[in-house]
């Protein structure tokens, strides 16, 4: 019985990944704003509903994996153990972050973006909608309310230093700058 509902589950993710697949060489070939989602549909062989059933916008494309970079970091804070403290944890879900972002093959993509304010507005309600997510998951980890005004700080602090330390010239080692600040603030806020 749960074989169909898995094989459902790996069909659709499969259909998700070929438009994202499509849509990112369409856009990389032709330029962002020369590729409409009529395009995207068809070269993926699928029906524009098909498409808007797996991504809410054409700016979506880009993001695919937007979902699972919010979801590191609620995981970052939900999964760790009793031992590990909290602003070390989201350090490495933010290093891991920017390794993908700064792989051998991702400028083409950051230029994209960097040439686009659609894509620019799109990315930072993102990096937003992540910071909020964040910081519920921080509150409810400390079992204080979600609106904790250190909670959602820090949150904003940590998907920020993700942006700042991918526009340094060694990414990793601005994590951990930013992140000696972010530590820092996070013990003079008496919650960590």
């Amino acid at each position: 019985m749960n074989e169909p509902a898995g094989r459902r589950e790996r069909k659709k993710a499969a259909t998700r990944q070929k438009i994202a697949d499509t849509a990112l060489r369409l856009f990389l070939e032709r330029g962002y704003g020369a590729v409409g989602i009529r395009d995207v549909a068809a070269e993926a062989d699928v029906a524009v509903t098909t498409l808007f059933s797996h991504f809410a916008s054409k700016e979506a494309l880009v993001f695919e994996q937007d979902q699972g970079f919010e979801q590191g970091l609620v995981r970052a804070v939900a999964d760790r153990t009793p031992d590990d403290p909290l602003i070390p944890a989201l350090r490495r879900e933010i290093h891991a972050q920017v390794r993908h972002c700064a792989a051998p093959g991702a400028a083409p993509v950051r230029n994209m973006i960097d040439s686009s304010p659609s894509l620019r507005e799109y990315e930072e309600s993102m990096r937003l909608r992540h910071a909020e997510s964040l910081a519920a998951a921080i509150a409810a980890d400390l079992g204080v309310p979600e609106t904790s005004t250190a909670c959602r700080t820090i949150a904003r602090f940590a998907t920020d230093a993700y942006a700042l330390a991918r526009e340094a010239a060694d990414p990793q080692a601005a994590v951990d700058e930013i992140f000696r600040m972010i530590e820092a603030a996070w013990e003079a806020s008496r919650l960590g």
